[in-house]
């Protein structure tokens, strides 16, 4: 008989990296149950579509769908209401809640983490600083309650995993557990280098909220003869228009294909705030488009100094400015890029991931 398996993900309601992180784990378990706060199945991809989706009640309602964001405070209780005594293997899909189901007693628990709750820990003053001040007492409330919910929650996992180095360590840090770095998937058969690419422009692709520091990246090239793509929506957009020159070129959400195509013909791809992971350094330079970056959070694990691209530490306009200047110096080798990328394919996920399955579910 065939193992029972339990896939719980924060919530389906886009395609983004944690998405494609399951995609790889249905690939390897297409047997497998998923369990997810909220689902909206126009949004997610055929293979997920194809699967048994059980959402919370909270999905019920249309507009705590709408705005779950801020209904964070319910999340818990929810995702510890799904029965999941009939499964063997549980594996959490989690940048949020996931990690705190309730597996049977006698199943192993595996917690695939994207990163441990930004709201409640490291970005918790990102998010929350600019709420009135009654607001803010509010938050604080519930904020310290959840803090203690993640950490105690974190017990009901056997395992965990890491998309990154910087993960592994915020996991140790904030729950002082061990972690496993196993990085996330990239398609490197689809992202592949042009014949004959443009390199006649400076991209980055990044959701416009404000801890992406993209204001460092357009400062850096408002008033340059090099022009600058910008690929991302957020509530950043109308503020970052103005202070836009007419060398920078924004676009919303592109098709793979077109991004594909933004990557290929990039001089390099730029990004000056800090990620966990950082998946389109990956997808550029598999597309042999190399990154200049700040070196900080998980670029270091994707980006090698001087070989794939240049990572910078000074984290200003300033910084940014002479690490441009370094790069447009250097001589890189477009086929050594392309080659660093190969360690982030997804046939390379699929083992790790099996082989640590395996070797801890006997």
């Amino acid at each position: 008989m065939a193992e029972k398996v339990a896939i719980i993900h924060d919530w389906l309601n886009g395609m983004r990296g944690g998405e494609k992180v399951l995609e790889e784990i249905l690939a390897l378990y297409p047997q497998a149950d998923i369990f997810t706060l909220f689902y909206d199945p126009d949004e997610v991809s055929p293979q997920i579509r194809s699967k048994k989706v059980q959402a919370s009640q909270l999905n019920r309602n249309l507009w705590i769908r709408k705005y779950y964001q801020y209904f964070l405070p319910l999340f818990p209780r929810h995702i510890e209401a799904f029965d999941l005594n009939d499964y063997s293997l549980v594996i959490s899909s989690s940048h949020c809640v996931a990690k705190g189901a309730i597996p049977a007693p006698d199943a192993l628990h595996v917690s695939y983490i994207h990163s441990p709750m930004r709201y409640a820990w490291d970005r918790y003053h990102s998010y929350f600083s600019q709420a009135g001040f009654w607001r803010r007492k509010i938050i604080q409330r519930e904020i310290s309650r959840l803090r203690i919910w993640d950490v105690s929650s974190s017990a009901r996992v056997d395992h965990f995993v890491a998309n990154s180095s910087y993960v592994r360590q915020r996991i140790e840090k904030y729950y002082r557990r061990q972690a496993t770095v196993i990085h996330p998937p990239v398609d490197t058969d689809f992202f592949q280098p042009a014949p004959r690419p443009s390199r006649d422009y400076f991209l980055l692709v990044s959701a416009l909220v404000p801890y992406k520091n993209v204001e460092t990246v357009v400062e850096t090239f408002r008033g340059s003869a090099e022009r600058l793509v910008v690929v991302g929506q957020g509530i950043e957009l109308k503020r970052l228009l103005k202070r836009a020159g007419p060398g920078i070129e924004f676009l919303a959400a592109v098709r793979a294909e077109k991004l594909r195509e933004l990557y290929q013909n990039a001089r390099a791809l730029v990004f000056a705030g800090i990620e966990d992971f950082g998946i389109a350094f990956a997808e550029s330079q598999a597309c042999a488009t190399p990154v200049i970056a700040l070196d900080r959070g998980g670029v270091r694990d994707i980006v090698i100094d001087r070989v794939s691209g240049v990572l910078y530490s000074e984290a200003t306009v300033a910084g940014l400015k002479k690490a441009v200047a370094d790069f447009s110096r250097l001589d890189l080798s477009a086929a050594a890029i392309r080659e660093n990328s190969l360690r982030f394919s997804s046939a390379r996920f699929r083992a790790e991931f099996q082989q640590f399955i395996n070797s801890r579910n006997p």
